[in-house]
């Protein structure tokens, strides 16, 4: 434990530092929140109040933060997707480690710029690949190593996005224009390309993939449907995707979108989301993400494995089979069979169920992963190789090399080998940008 908290700061100020912050200011043992920066000065204060720290600083952008000398150990960086290579790179030159949230850059030629000055400027990049240090995924990583189902053959698993969830986000939302943010792959899914390589524990070699956004567009909207729910739908009753459903059952989304959410009145609200992005008919959206994806992989020691995202269920759900037996897990198990994990053994035809300890406060927060990341966080600063950290920076560039890989092999409808696809964009990252200087 250290002798002083781990400071933090933060660039971006929306939920997923929010998330931190708070999960950060119950250990005033281990951390202190210090700083953030945000153009939205709403935000600004929610960051400060989380923080509990009467010293917080609050800048108006990254620019003026950085400018204020180096003001904490450890800079979160929770801007979107396609905002987080410039302020990252800037935050490690000012001299800050980083915990960057994932996905580290929408272009691979960009991770592999981050890491190149992260490993020049000696810095530490951790990635909020957040499910490493959830009980769920920890406790599979250890029963492979404990060989209890021989020789890993094939990894199946599957992301359920949730229907509601599409639409919110990847439809209407933030990461529903791939050319604004990132492909789903990467924007969503670069979560289980990261625990598939944990999990394998080899390089990937070769990636196909095939995928479609073909659910949520015009052909499918519903007669007479207009192009905002909040102007009057003839099928609103029974569209899941009714943007009234905010004010229902679908309320707790709006935390993450407005800044009112839990003093605007339903009136108020309802205006608002007429004239916000989430009112827009789900049928009738620019979004360019898909809602349908499947990935194959095989990697070095001769594992393959398959990767399904849907939009169309929930969960994640996982099979390993191996020379000895057979493992599955995840949300469908847990339903139908109340263990989170089962084991069939090959020899014995024995069945062996195990149920996982809830993490405190419930598996809110990606199955006590965010949680589970801020506790990690002292250990890993005290690991002596930045490149040690469960989820460091030079681990997850295998992961994206895979989701990046991946959307190539969709677009093109041909077989990506990895060697080939990390050399050329070695070379055309070094061409294009020269590693800082310290």
């Amino acid at each position: 434990m250290p002798k002083t908290p781990l400071t933090l700061a933060a660039i971006g100020c929306g939920s997923r530092a929010q998330i931190y912050a708070s999960l950060a200011a119950r250990r005033p043992d281990l951390f202190r929140v210090v700083a953030a920066a945000d153009p939205n000065p709403a935000r600004v204060e929610r960051l400060r109040a989380l923080s509990g720290n009467a010293a917080f600083r609050g800048f108006p952008n990254d620019t003026a933060l950085l400018s204020a000398g180096r003001l904490a150990d450890v800079m979160i960086i929770a801007t979107q997707d396609n905002f987080h290579v410039a302020p990252c790179l800037a935050a490690l030159r000012a001299g800050y480690d980083v915990l960057l949230e994932k996905p580290v850059a929408t272009r691979f030629r960009d991770v592999l710029e981050v890491n190149a000055a992260a490993v020049a400027l000696g810095r530490r990049v951790l990635i909020c690949h957040v499910l490493r240090y959830t009980p769920f995924y920890t406790t599979i990583k250890r029963l492979l190593a404990t060989g209890v189902l021989g020789e890993v053959a094939t990894i199946d698993a599957i992301e359920g996005v949730e229907m509601f969830h599409m639409a919110h986000s990847f439809v209407r939302g933030h990461w529903a224009v791939t050319a604004e943010s990132s492909p789903m792959i990467i924007a969503k899914s670069c979560h289980d390309m990261d625990i598939i390589s944990w999990l394998a524990d080899a390089p990937c070699e070769a990636v196909s993939s095939f995928g479609s956004l073909s659910y949520f567009n015009a052909q499918h909207a519903p007669a007479g449907a207009p192009a905002r729910c909040t102007d009057g739908c003839p099928v609103a009753a029974d569209c899941l995707y009714d943007a009234h459903r905010y004010l229902g059952p679908q309320r707790p989304w709006l935390q993450w979108i407005c800044d009112r959410h839990d003093t605007a009145t339903d009136s108020e609200l309802t205006a608002w989301l007429a004239h916000s992005p989430w009112s827009r008919c789900v049928y009738r959206c620019d979004n360019t993400a898909v809602d349908r994806q499947t990935v194959n992989l095989t990697f070095a020691n001769r594992i393959v494995a398959t990767f399904t995202m849907t939009a169309f269920s929930r969960g994640r759900e996982i099979s390993i089979r191996g020379t000895r037996g057979v493992l599955y897990a995840g949300d469908a198990v847990r339903r139908h069979t109340g263990a989170d994990i089962i084991v069939e053994h090959h020899l014995t035809g024995t069945t062996e169920r195990i149920n996982i300890e809830e993490p405190t406060g419930g598996y809110s927060g990606h199955f006590g992963g965010d949680a589970g990341l801020i506790d990690a966080l002292p250990g890993e600063w005290r690991q002596p190789d930045p490149a040690s950290m469960r989820s460091s920076l030079q681990r997850s560039v295998e992961s994206h090399a895979m989701g990046f890989a991946a959307e190539e092999s969709r677009l093109t409808g041909k077989t990506v080998m990895l060697d080939e696809f990390r050399a050329r964009h070695q070379s055309s990252e070094a061409e294009a940008s020269p590693l800082p200087g310290r």
